[in-house]
């Protein structure tokens, strides 16, 4: 689907308009390893007074899908155990997340499942990384960003569905470097427990 100028540019107010009370998710991002100043590079927000349609997002977390020609989409996260945990807009499609890291990635990227793994992994650990919401939405164009890199790294989820992403990606493309997490873990656990080192060791024995 091609966002309309229009669409782009709510969006995009929108999104400056739920980043202003980001610091009301301060304590539940901590809790994740993300503070407030990468929370304000990734420009997340909160949804505090929810704008016309938005009222299902309240008090959810919201993150932006940015570009360079604006912002396409705006997901929402539960903070608390309501569920669904993540809510999109209505009729919205699903896309990469941080898509801006292709323009700052050198030899490699890496594919991670969720936007939290994606912000821990681009702004925590400095390795450019894109995001895929959910393994069910990764679309067989996609293969065509990365076919021109010389490794992409997938972080798997440490469950069937994690392992069974990474496995259909290496099918497809020969530059595929899986690294699976343990069982039960994402890369945002894993980085709580071990810290940035965990995943730069990853990247550096991928060259050995």
């Amino acid at each position: 689907m091609k966002h309309s100028k229009s669409h782009r540019e709510y969006l995009t107010r929108a999104a400056k308009y739920y980043h202003s009370a980001i610091g009301e998710a301060e304590e539940y991002l901590g809790q994740r390893g993300i503070n407030l100043e990468v929370a304000r590079t990734a420009r997340l927000g909160v949804v505090l007074d929810p704008l016309t349609g938005h009222e299902a997002y309240e008090n959810r977390l919201a993150i932006p899908y940015m570009t360079r020609s604006g912002v396409i989409d705006i997901r929402f996260r539960s903070m608390d155990t309501r569920e669904p945990k993540y809510m999109g807009l209505s009729g919205a499609t699903t896309h990469l997340y941080n898509v801006t890291s292709f323009f700052k990635a050198g030899s490699y990227i890496a594919v991670c499942e969720g936007e939290i793994d994606t912000i821990t992994l681009a702004h925590n650990c400095g390795i450019a990384a894109v995001g895929v919401p959910g393994v069910n939405n990764w679309k067989k164009h996609y293969y065509r960003l990365l076919v021109d890199f010389e490794k992409v790294f997938v972080f798997a989820d440490g469950d069937q569905a994690g392992s069974d992403f990474a496995k259909n990606l290496a099918r497809e493309l020969g530059n595929i470097v899986i690294v699976n997490m343990p069982e039960g873990q994402d890369v945002n656990s894993m980085y709580l427990e071990h810290g940035k080192e965990y995943f730069l060791e990853k990247i550096a024995s991928a060259d050995q």
